[in-house]
């Protein structure tokens, strides 16, 4: 496992981002624990890891906050000529962790990495949370729908998805606050020697203590493992969900997000489903790989 430790470094609170800025603030948080998600929006592994985040904020969401950095190379993103290659060197392949529509073509879509970080950068403008609901429903239209998520009415459907301020986010698009978040993310990236994605950085905003980097996925138990080490004493769950609660509060989930949240078989999550199916309180949405299940409200 790829572990190191890294001082801790500041938020901007006001953008909802973080990156390393001047070193004359403190990060203060009430929550002592803030996870750096460092990923690609056009990785397939950052998406198998949505049952695993899903699962740390839902059971020990009171000790912790997450932050989404974007990963990239700004060099390679601005280069048309080495852009088509560095998209055709991300492999995005059925995942046996996550639903998806199977493989997806991306050297055949006209996209632009550095126009779907910048978006995720804008609709976090309008909060944390905006932002993380925006990267939800953008890697559902890649991985699920097939859709080119840098087209501008791509972008505008998740935004609406996302329930943002679809004004605001199209003006963010192209403002110089979202561009000055998305350099910020990418010096975060250098700084602490990220090379791989999905890669998670924990720090303790209540101590002066280094951080602990992972690179790569692995069982929920480790992550459990690094938070009680930053915390120094083991951390205590939240109260179980029920699964119609669960469901409300997501919305529209993976059969095994639902099976690692709840901490069931993937066999008993179905059935489980299948029963709140038949009393037309969801709905099931099949793909190739998976069925997602919708709340009907």
């Amino acid at each position: 496992m790829n572990i190191k430790h890294y001082s801790h470094n500041t938020c901007d609170e006001q953008l909802g981002v973080c990156g390393i800025t001047s070193n004359d603030r403190i990060l203060t948080t009430k929550k002592p624990i803030e996870i750096y998600t460092f990923i690609d929006p056009l990785c397939s592994q950052c998406w198998s890891m949505e049952p695993i985040l899903k699962k740390l904020r839902v059971e020990y969401g009171h000790y912790l906050k997450i932050r989404i950095l974007v990963a990239g190379k700004l060099t390679t993103w601005n280069s048309r000529g080495s852009r088509n290659a560095h998209l055709n060197s991300i492999t995005i392949e059925r995942q046996h962790s996550m639903s998806s529509a199977g493989n997806i073509p991306i050297q055949d879509m006209d996209l632009e990495p550095f126009k779907v970080s910048l978006a995720i950068k804008a609709a976090e403008l309008q909060g944390p949370r905006a932002g993380h609901a925006f990267l939800r429903k953008l890697r559902e239209a890649l991985f699920l729908k097939q859709r080119c998520i840098t087209d501008q009415t791509v972008l505008i459907t998740c935004a609406k998805e996302a329930s943002l301020d679809v004004d605001a986010f199209l003006t963010d698009l192209t403002s110089t606050s979202a561009v000055k978040a998305l350099q910020c993310d990418l010096q975060t990236t250098r700084e602490m020697g990220v090379e791989t994605v999905p890669t998670f950085v924990f720090f303790n905003g209540h101590t002066e203590e280094a951080g602990i980097k992972i690179s790569g996925e692995y069982p929920f138990s480790v992550y459990v493992q690094v938070l009680a080490d930053m915390l120094g004493f083991t951390p205590r769950k939240s109260n179980s969900l029920s699964l119609e609660i669960f469901l409300q509060q997501f919305d529209f989930v993976a059969t095994l997000e639902v099976a690692v949240v709840l901490d069931l078989s993937l066999d008993e999550a179905e059935r489980q489903l299948k029963m709140l199916l038949l009393q037309q309180k969801i709905e099931a949405v099949p793909f190739r790989y998976g069925t997602f299940w919708r709340w009907i409200r």
